[in-house]
């Protein structure tokens, strides 16, 4: 939900993701919508969003390994990270679970199919992993399927380790 109460929902068998407002029943495609496929106007299992202030709309778009940003009323998207098909290099991302946008546009995401979470500044052409990376496990600098991942009012960073089990705390610089 934005901060204008509107609900997103990201549709994974549509590939599409839409807006609703309180008691709308079609709501709004605001990113997708075109079938399934890899096309900047596509998306292939849209899974987590994020929504900045704007109303730009952030989708991890999983089977593409990609996370793509749609501004708001775009026919088409953008590539914010990955993109590059589905991999384990800093230009690519493996199956892409949940995302965290921060105000100067970096892109968190948790990077299941690589065991590791990276950060994609506004404009980058790679990321970097900051957390994880270590190949799958249960070490302490290890995951295993991370998913879900949120910042605290401190700056640390929450990560869901799927496989594992276990919420793990990092403190980001």
């Amino acid at each position: 939900m934005d901060e204008q109460r509107y609900l997103y929902v990201s549709d994974w068998k549509k590939h599409e993701v839409r807006r609703y407002q309180l008691g709308e029943k079609n709501g709004t495609l605001v990113a997708g919508g075109n079938g399934q496929g890899g096309g900047l106007n596509q998306l292939n299992k849209p899974r987590y969003l994020f929504v900045d202030g704007q109303q730009n709309v952030y989708v991890s778009d999983q089977n593409n390994h990609r996370v793509m940003k749609w501004d708001k009323g775009a026919k088409e998207g953008i590539v914010v990270a990955g993109g590059q098909g589905g991999g384990s290099a800093l230009t690519q991302l493996n199956g892409p679970y949940e995302l965290f946008v921060d105000t100067l546009g970096t892109v968190y995401v948790a990077d299941s199919g690589n065991h590791r979470v990276m950060r994609w500044t506004q404009g980058a052409t790679q990321g970097t992993v900051i957390v994880g990376g270590n190949g799958e496990g249960a070490g302490a600098n290890q995951l295993n399927r991370p998913e879900g991942l949120s910042f605290d009012q401190h700056g640390n960073l929450y990560v869901a380790d799927r496989n594992n089990a276990r919420v793990q705390r990092f403190s980001i610089e």
